[in-house]
């Protein structure tokens, strides 16, 4: 969920080089029986709408393929190309008006690969082809020698019909507002501008808004696993895209060859219990950041990292704290502060970033917490990706209506006391739904007891953006799924240091193999 007025974009930076989930992520709904796209999870019908054949070309001078640094001989071997997948906008009119996917497909010319492997790193508002790219120097050589490897952009993100509602003067206003909820002015501003927001959508898009939602885009992989030319689909989602691969093994359960649904969202939550979740996985990721940082050298001199943030914010509420980046002319408000110290928590490679710019505030210069910012907030040389637009119709739009502000006073009052670095500065994202476009999908319980093979499902046990329940959860719902866990840190597990959880995973991508039946592999 976009905050309308905190910017607590549903975002990371991660080893997938793409958007993970983090507070505000929007959870599963009751099914939705309107007309617009939504499905009541009785699956495909038997109209259900065919593609031909992806035209694929040669794409890779758009990218600088140099900064993956890749070996030279394993560049050599690689091609990459692109190509686009015309899909309907409302699958209940798939003859009516058609919207562009846009791929991305990574080949190993050395072999010829058994399928294709689709992945999706998250958000919901990340580039998938973003992610193939960043991927591909990370992936085992074994991984690209049995698939091509698939990057998509889903519906309304990226190079895929994007949705752009804001301009980046209005974004950069939005992140830098820090209201205060508890007041009656904070309130008011707050919702205000989250109004603000959901009216320039509406007056942009239209009716067409609606139809920019999970379940549709999970219709859309079928459509790209067909243009791919895939009997099956293989599968690697990411955060919200263990989502986003759920609704599609509830749509298509037989159509799935295996799936990996890394860093679960919880299917049993509402949306502000799954948001509270996500803050106290952020304070506690704070607390294992702040042990960390009175033991290394790089950060012992802030002393108590807790009580530095806050007198940090503090200051910054009171005066904004300039930047001594060349050209910089923004200051660091209290949001932007929280929001560059949210960022380094998704992975404990960014902690001694973190320990870094607190120091350089601590002086005034908050040039170190707006870098961190701007990497959450995909702000580059002042300008920014469409995540957050995208994020927000998405996340609205699988989301029931609501909640009311008898709802936002209460939950904030509760989010103080509960979540004292996080929850006064996320309460502003709680009207982010509210006043959106009624016409909405919520997504359905999904359930997958009818696949071929059983899902393999990965929780990180001290997942802050998205807790290790919401695994436990989802193995449970789909109903034909193993729980894979890591004790690690950070968002997600495949990719991130552990070769225990690397090496299940590549296994069972090749011929479908699980690991042992509750397996936790170690720190």
């Amino acid at each position: 969920m976009l905050v309308a007025a905190a910017a607590l974009l549903a975002a990371c930076t991660s080893s997938t080089n793409g958007q993970l989930a983090g507070p505000g992520q929007s959870a599963t709904g009751s099914p939705s029986s309107s007309a617009s796209g939504g499905s009541t999870g009785a699956g495909p019908s038997a109209s259900e709408p065919t593609v031909s054949r992806a035209q694929f070309h040669d794409c890779s001078s758009s990218f600088t393929l140099s900064a993956l640094g890749l070996p030279s001989d394993v560049l050599a071997r690689l091609t990459f190309d692109c190509a686009s997948v015309s899909v309907p906008l409302n699958y209940a009119q798939p003859s009516g008006k058609k919207i562009s996917i846009a791929l991305v497909r990574v080949h190993d010319t050395t072999v010829t690969p058994i399928g294709s492997l689709l992945v999706n790193p998250g958000g919901p508002g990340a580039s998938g082809i973003e992610t193939a790219l960043g991927l591909t120097p990370s992936l085992d050589n074994t991984l690209l020698k049995h698939f091509d490897l698939i990057g998509f952009d889903p519906r309304g993100v990226g190079s895929s019909s994007p949705i752009s509602c804001l301009t980046d003067a209005q974004k950069d206003t939005l992140n830098a507002a820090s209201p205060d909820v508890r007041t009656a002015a904070g309130f008011t501003a707050a919702k205000k501008s989250a109004k603000q927001v959901a009216q320039a959508c509406t007056d942009k898009y239209g009716s067409d808004l609606q139809y920019y939602n999970t379940v549709n885009t999970a219709r859309d992989m079928d459509l790209i696993r067909q243009a791919v030319g895939d009997n099956q689909m293989n599968y690697l989602g990411f955060s919200y895209g263990t989502e986003l691969g759920a609704q599609y093994l509830h749509l298509f359960p037989t159509k799935m060859r295996v799936a990996v649904l890394d860093g679960a969202v919880d299917p049993l939550t509402s949306d502000i219990t799954s948001f509270g979740n996500q803050l106290d996985g952020f304070e506690k990721a704070f607390d294992q950041f702040a042990a960390w940082c009175k033991t290394d050298s790089s950060c012992t001199s802030i002393g108590d990292p807790r009580k530095a943030v806050a007198t940090i914010a503090a200051q910054a509420q009171k005066s904004p704290i300039p930047s001594s980046a060349a050209g910089e002319t923004r200051k660091a408000t209290s949001s932007l502060v929280y929001t560059g110290v949210l960022q380094a928590l998704y992975s404990q490679s960014l902690w001694s970033t973190l320990g870094t710019a607190l120091k350089q505030a601590e002086g005034g210069d908050s040039k170190g917490l707006l870098s961190l910012a701007d990497q959450y907030n995909e702000r580059y040389n002042g300008q920014y990706t469409n995540i957050s637009d995208a994020n927000l119709t998405i996340d609205c739009n699988d989301s029931k209506p609501g909640p009311s502000d008898a709802t936002i006073r209460a939950t904030t009052a509760s989010w103080v006391k509960r979540f004292p670095m996080f929850g006064l500065w996320s309460a502003s994202s709680l009207f982010a739904c509210q006043q959106w476009q009624p016409d909405r999908t919520p997504v359905p319980l999904p359930t997958a007891t009818t696949t071929p093979r059983k899902v393999l499902v990965i929780g990180n046990l001290h997942d802050p953006a998205t807790p290790y329940q919401g695994a436990k959860n989802l193995t449970k719902t789909l109903g034909n799924a193993e729980l894979l866990s890591w004790n690690g840190e950070g968002h997600t597990s495949y990719l991130q240091g552990s070769s225990c959880i690397d090496a299940a995973v590549n296994k069972y991508l090749i011929d479908g193999t699980l690991p042992a039946a509750n397996t936790t592999c170690p720190r």
